[in-house]
Formats: C-alpha cells, structure tokens, sequence
C-alpha cells in the first residue's frame, strides 16, 4: 500500500526453492493501481524489503531470503535497463509466477512472446512443485463501491473532486462524469467581471450539467461496475446563489426547481472539505490563470453554501470528509483515509 493501491491478491503458492538448495518458498502476485513511475516503484520495494529485514548481497547468486519482491510487469511496457527488465525475464519459465498470475483472472499479455497466461502456463517447462495452499484475503477494505449505481463527488473549487473521482474509477472500475467547466465561454469572462457574466455563466453550466448527467446516467455501460461524477447538479444552486443578484436568482431557482425534480440523486454523496487557505493554495499550484484572483471571501461563501445544503438534505445519503490536511495525489496513505472514510460510511 506504500507503492499503490492493491487491486487484486492471488491465492498463496507453496513452491521448491528456485537455483540453490533450501526451504520451500511461498509466492503469491499482487496487482497494484499506482502513480509511480517503474523506478520509482522498484525503490520503494527494496526499501520495503530492507524494513523487513533482507541483506542483498552483491554476488547476485540466488540465496535464502526473508522477503523478495518483484516486478513482474508494468502495463504493456517492455523495459531494458541494468537495474530493472519488464516483463521480468524469467516468468515464463517459473510456476510459481503463472499460477498465481493466472488466479487473479488478469487479461494479461506478454508484450514480447505475444502470448496470455493460458498459453504461458501450457508452454512452461517448469517441473518444480508448486500448489496451491489458501486464498488470502481480498483488498480494498471489506467493502464494494458497485452495490451503488451512481456516486457524486463534490467539494469547492480546488478541494480535488476530480482527480479522487478519477482514482476511484480506475481501482473500482466505474464509468466517470467529469464536469465539462473547461469548455465555458463564460468562465473565464466571469472571473474578470463577475457582474456582467454571472447569469449567462450560471445559465450555461446548468443547461450543460443537466444535458450531461440526463445522458450520461441513463447510459449504462457494460464494462463498468457503476457511474462516478466530479460534481452534482445541486452545485448549480450553491454557486448561483453567490453569484447573482436576488432578482436574478430567484428567476434561475425558477427553472432550477423545475430540472432539479427530474434529475436522479446520487446513492452515496461525498463532499470533500477543504478550508479556505489550502483551497488557495491548491487553486494556485494548478495555475490556471482565469481562477487565480478568486477571492477568500467568495470561496468561503461557497462552503457555507455547500454545508447549509447537506444539512437540508435529511434523505441524502452523505458523506463528509476533511481534507484539509491530506495530499491524495501524492500519499497513498492518505487516499487510503479516504476509502477507508468510505468504506466505514458503506459498512455502518
């Protein structure tokens, strides 16, 4: 979990020991979800193994070991350096790597001898023994995200709604909705005169967040478990309100009201908390240049706006959690409190 985050485990495999003369080995295969690049991936495993207690010598004879950790393939990637080759060379030849590979029902495919597991397993001259000896517990907590048809990830500007939507999606396997804000005229316009261009901005992300979500859900995909969106409608009424003059806002609530009775709620609502300072802080490292001269006031009059909402919302199932002081980009620990946070909101 320090490297990624763990998708899928094989059973575990008893197996004679490979090169040298010594006890039986027990392998199993991981499959990981993760950011790191194939270096980075094999430092962080040596440092695992080293905390574990494994001395590598430099002869590069096979030995006893305490732990030993490898990657046997990164994607469809073939890699050739000193320090590292994927696919690892080797796999072929070894049970004790198939029939674990083969467990985990990954539609995997050598990238160089152009063959799947099923074929490599038929191929293997491997005469070792190696059997199965238990199934080990499965990851990703003690919960399932599909028993959810749709999930709604919502947060202020900057809070990393999207970029958590997108995590989720690729380790549970969910269809996303992302919010289409890059492709308003109006957004950037707004930020330079807020008066002028509130209205027409408010109107057009309205029109283009109901026609995407009356698509979008009503589409169901054959390939994924459940649908997960970076923002849910009501966001419009949130940020309207801030927005536009009384006048104006009670003629948008009009029409609000009128999309809002025909728009499915989501099955679970997250709402991710981040206080203001590091709302800036975040708006600012992705540098886009139209959102850079938000003010602190209006940010804090959309949390507010946000919050006042989820206390009104008594047959909403929601979720809060504070990210203040947590950097899921960067530390899967802490994209790890999320799931948890979710996974003990599932559970209760």
């Amino acid at each position: 979990m320090q490297i990624g985050t763990v998708i899928e485990v094989s059973s575990l495999y008893q197996s004679d020991s490979w090169g040298f003369e010594s006890d039986d080995f027990f392998n199993c295969i991981i499959l990981i979800h993760t950011e790191k690049t194939p270096l980075k991936i094999l430092s962080s495993i040596k440092k695992i193994e080293k905390d574990f207690g494994r001395i590598k010598k430099q002869n590069n004879q096979y030995e006893s070991r305490t732990i030993d950790i490898d990657i046997i393939s990164f994607n469809d990637e073939i890699i050739n350096l000193e320090q590292l080759e994927v696919p690892h060379p080797q796999m072929q030849n070894r049970l004790f790597v198939l029939m674990p590979l083969n467990d985990i029902k990954l539609k995997y495919f050598h990238p160089i001898l152009k063959k799947n597991c099923t074929d490599l397993l038929q191929d293997c001259e491997d005469k070792t023994n190696c059997q199965f000896i238990q199934n080990l517990e499965k990851p990703l907590l003690n919960f399932n995200l599909n028993q959810f048809n749709y999930i709604a990830i919502e947060g202020n500007i900057g809070a990393g709604k999207t970029t958590l939507a997108n995590k989720i999606a690729q380790d549970f396997n969910a269809k996303t909705v992302l919010e289409r804000f890059a492709d308003n005229p109006f957004l950037p316009k707004f930020y330079k005169d807020q008066n002028r261009y509130a209205f027409p901005l408010e109107m057009s992300f309205l029109a283009d967040r109901y026609q995407q979500l009356s698509d979008d859900l009503a589409q169901f995909d054959l390939f994924k478990d459940f649908i997960i969106a970076d923002y849910h409608i009501f966001k419009s009424l949130i940020f309207s309100k801030v927005t536009l003059n009384e006048d104006e806002f009670r003629l948008y609530k009009t029409l609000f009201d009128i999309i809002y009775k025909e728009m499915p709620k989501p099955d679970l609502y997250i709402y991710l908390y981040q206080n203001t300072a590091r709302l800036l802080q975040n708006i600012k490292r992705r540098g886009r240049v139209y959102e850079q001269e938000i003010p602190f006031e209006y940010l804090e009059k959309i949390n507010k706006g946000y919050l006042d909402y989820i206390k009104s919302q008594t047959d909403l199932n929601v979720l809060i959690i504070d990210v203040s002081d947590k950097d899921f980009v960067k530390k899967q620990q802490d994209y790890l409190y999320i799931l948890e946070a979710i996974g003990a909101k599932i559970n209760s």
